[in-house]
């Protein structure tokens, strides 16, 4: 990598990295293991960074690399893991007090832990991120068709599990 190509390639890590973490953080729910999937994608991007200097081609393939190397890791983790029963509250949240708001924010984040990581990956992207269904199917490497369909079932699930209305589009 020359001088100029460093260069841009730290421009693009101080200007993205930390969209990156807050994608990794959303899809792992944890920042030590964000930071280090982030790390992993920067250190790949670095050595493909001739291929992929393009600043669009460049964070797509760190977005990619993060959500891969999520998914590898839960795979090979989903074994051990220990699953957690919650209890269920005997009255609603009242979201007119802040107190309850951030609980429901913190429900929000459980119920995506709870989501397989491709219906993750989509939701993350599409409600976190903003995308359209054809920038997450180039993201993921999946069909658009394949998107609709994750973020159906995705939203299914998350409605039975924070018991919310949760509509198609939902700003989150």
């Amino acid at each position: 990598m020359d001088i100029e190509d460093e260069r841009r390639f730290r421009e693009l890590v101080g200007a993205r990295s930390k969209a990156l973490l807050q994608t990794a953080y959303l899809l792992t729910g944890d920042w030590e293991h964000s930071r280090d999937l982030v790390q992993s994608a920067l250190a790949g991007l670095a050595r493909r960074w001739g291929q992929l200097a393009e600043p669009g081609r460049a964070e797509a393939y760190a977005r990619k690399a993060i959500y891969h190397a999520h998914v590898d890791r839960t795979r090979r983790l989903s074994w051990r893991r220990e699953r957690t029963t919650a209890t269920v509250p005997d009255t609603p949240a009242d979201l007119s007090d802040p107190a309850d708001l951030v609980a429901s924010r913190q429900d929000v984040i459980a119920a995506l832990r709870k989501l397989p990581p491709g219906q993750r990956a989509v939701v993350v992207l599409r409600y976190f991120e903003d995308r359209t269904d054809e920038d997450i199917a180039e993201v993921l490497g999946i069909s658009t068709g394949t998107v609709r369909s994750q973020r159906f079932k995705a939203l299914k699930a998350l409605r039975v599990t924070v018991g919310s209305d949760l509509k198609e589009e939902t700003a989150w």
